[in-house]
């Protein structure tokens, strides 16, 4: 037992720091398979030796979903708001107030103003507790399961004061916000405006694990209350959020002069556009502590602080057409065809009008002059038309009644703004989902990418994606760009993606609504495809994480008769259509059908289903007539009055506490 303890602890430890060197440094020092295979094994201990399970595991990020609404959290000390500069004149005469006020000419340090959501996070003895949103400076909500699912924040920092909390910004990089808003499109649903909404949206969310899936990150750049710390600068500060392992954002500097500080802001006015993440400005700080304690705060601002603002770069061009593309789920969405203008550093021709509301709410018409930015720095988007420029000849633009690939008839579901391909075997549809199936984060077949595919259907080698098991090197070596290595490659990766599991295919299979996460809840759950094609609806709403909107998809997609066939054949060409998981360590509860309900104080609901069944007991989110046990914490409700009802014997915390006691001395 101390070897399996110490080889948990040794996963724990090595695996958190990979994640810091992969999240932080972005210097990863193993590969992404090595790191998946100790991530599993660690897993798998874990599930087995629960007792050996610590809040800052990496396995323990995501947590449950939250009930109700997000608590207020009153701050310690207010989350202030920075005051605004918009030219050279206006710093200058902030640096005349500062030096006047001091009697001397500070050091300032200038960083980066990161545009995402300001974040209060909390640590007692180096533990990660709490996470608060600045709110309106002096109340905040909670959102600590949310924040642990942000990878670059720390869940424990070593030698660090008894209290202490650490203040920074939480945002959504642009490769996060490209690909979710174009998941979005492909559902038809209203894309994110741009990656601070996405942001702020993603802490919200009552599932962690939808959250988990934003992929945010984080840079740290204060404190807020501490007992101990003994920082004197802000350039010491930023040293030492380093040395407890938060992502700083490198690209701050220290000036001994406004001269020097209007040099970083004229360097990074087009430097900014290069960064992988959205900055709306410049903040500007005196960097000693005593000035900055000399200089104070107003009611809503500190005096030693500004934030220079950018302007918008905005380029007027002329909407020449609109061109309509098909995603994997059928909807039809149009793309500007604009007249070619260089923006941030890349020229834009074309632009995603999303659909046809979209469309209508800005009021966007073919030979429009129209104003364009990139949201996120990458994506070009129409902020608005110019109406005052129409000459009459410009066109109302209205959606096909008939898809442009297969002429089938198109259509509008009510209460979506998509509209669809009638025809669920779309050639259109096929590719982009043969395209899905082969990607990374699905069945990752190396270098079967879009062009390849387009090859194989033209060349009618495939037309699902069954048919690429059943693809030969002869067949291959017939098309342009393939010899008989690059063949063979192919053939290989194909063949090796047979056993990525059943998570994968699920997420592969692209049934809609279900992302990489919800594909893994499922597979993790029924274990196998003979199981989810015969599961009720109900069975999947009551799997936590899935909601009626998953779980009619789920049901609607297996009683296809074509996506049966495709199942099958799948099945039939070798592909593995189960899951792994770990067994029990124990069968002290085997025959035990639990339901947990309410709040736990000891640990949370996930973690004590780990416990339970690593003992043989099986937890369910619902109660009928066959569960055995609830476990009922603080506020439980329904399920508590389900259960009486039904005569279920039930046990409090107390009596739960007491049974995790006698199974961890097992």
């Amino acid at each position: 037992m101390i070897e399996i303890k110490e080889r948990i602890e040794k996963l724990q430890k090595d695996l958190n720091h990979y994640a810091y060197l992969y999240y932080v440094n972005d210097a990863p020092a193993i590969s992404d398979y090595e790191y998946d295979m100790l991530y599993r094994e660690l897993v798998t201990l874990e599930s087995k030796y629960p007792e050996y399970i610590t809040p800052y595991s990496p396995t323990q990020r995501v947590g449950s979903k939250v009930e109700g609404g997000f608590n207020k959290v009153v701050h310690g000390r207010p989350m202030l708001s920075l005051s605004n500069v918009f030219n050279d004149d206006e710093v200058r005469a902030f640096d005349n107030r500062i030096q006047k006020e001091l009697g001397h000419a500070p050091t300032y340090v200038v960083e980066l103003k990161i545009d995402g959501l300001a974040v209060n996070l909390h640590y007692k003895n180096g533990l990660f507790v709490k996470a608060v949103t600045r709110g309106d400076g002096k109340i905040g909500e909670d959102i600590t399961l949310n924040a642990r699912t942000i990878k670059s924040i720390p869940l424990y920092i070593e030698n660090a004061p008894s209290y202490i909390e650490i203040r920074g910004e939480a945002y959504m990089p642009h490769k996060a916000f490209k690909r979710i808003n174009i998941a979005r499109d492909e559902e038809g649903l209203s894309p994110f405006i741009n990656p601070r909404n996405a942001a702020a949206g993603s802490l919200r969310q009552q599932d962690p694990a939808i959250t988990a899936d934003r992929e945010l990150a984080f840079f740290a750049y204060a404190i807020g209350e501490s007992d101990g710390a003994t920082i004197s600068s802000q350039q010491e500060l930023l040293e030492t959020l380093h040395h407890y392992k938060f992502s700083v954002n490198t690209n701050y500097r220290v000036c001994k002069n406004i001269d020097e500080v209007l040099d970083m802001i004229h360097e990074w006015s087009d430097k900014r556009h290069t960064l992988p993440y959205d900055t709306d400005g410049i903040v500007i700080k005196v960097n000693s502590f005593k000035d900055q304690e000399i200089l104070g705060s107003t009611i809503k601002d500190p005096k030693w602080a500004t934030a220079y603002k950018y302007p918008p770069e905005e380029i007027e061009t002329v909407l020449k057409s609109i061109s309509i593309n098909i995603g994997r789920t059928g909807v039809l969405t149009p793309t500007g065809e604009l007249e070619p203008v260089f923006i941030s550093g890349t020229n834009v021709s074309r632009v995603t009008l999303h659909n046809i509301d979209f469309i209508k709410e800005k009021d966007i018409r073919i030979g429009d002059h129209v104003l364009v930015h990139k949201a996120a720095e990458i994506i070009p988007e129409i902020i608005r038309v110019a109406p005052e420029k129409r000459t009459g000849q410009e066109i109302l633009f209205t959606m096909p009644t008939h898809c442009p690939v297969c002429h089938s008839q198109t259509i509008r579901k009510e209460g979506e703004a998509a509209v669809r391909c009638s025809n669920a075997h779309c050639p259109a549809v096929e590719k982009e989902s043969i395209i899905h199936f082969a990607s990374r984060d699905a069945m990752n077949i190396d270098g079967l990418g879009p062009s390849i595919v387009d090859s194989l259907i033209k060349n009618h080698l495939v037309e699902t994606v069954v048919d690429l098991y059943h693809l030969t090197t002869e067949e291959l070596i017939t098309m342009e760009r393939f010899g008989q290595k690059s063949a063979e490659n192919l053939i290989n990766a194909i063949a090796s993606s047979k056993n990525r599991g059943l998570d994968k295919v699920l997420f592969g299979l692209g049934i809609r609504f279900i992302g990489a996460k919800a594909a893994n809840t499922i597979a993790t759950y029924v274990h196998s495809i003979d199981k989810l094609l015969t599961i009720s609806k109900d069975d999947l709403i009551a799997v936590e994480e899935i909601g009626p909107t998953m779980a009619e998809s789920i049901i609607n997609y297996r009683n296809d008769d074509y996506h049966r066939h495709i199942i099958e054949g799948l099945r039939q060409a070798g592909v593995v259509l189960t899951m792994h998981t770990p067994q029990a360590s124990s069968e002290e509860l085997k025959g035990e059908i639990i339901v947990l309900t309410g709040k736990l104080a000891i640990m949370g609901r996930s973690e004590a289903a780990k416990l339970l069944e690593a003992h043989g007991a099986k937890v369910t989110n619902s109660v009928s007539k066959k569960t055995t046990l609830v476990i009922a914490g603080e506020d439980s409700g329904s399920k508590l009055s389900k259960a009486q009802e039904l005569g279920i014997r039930i046990i409090g915390e107390d009596e739960f506490i007491q049974l995790t006691n006698q199974l961890k001395s097992t």
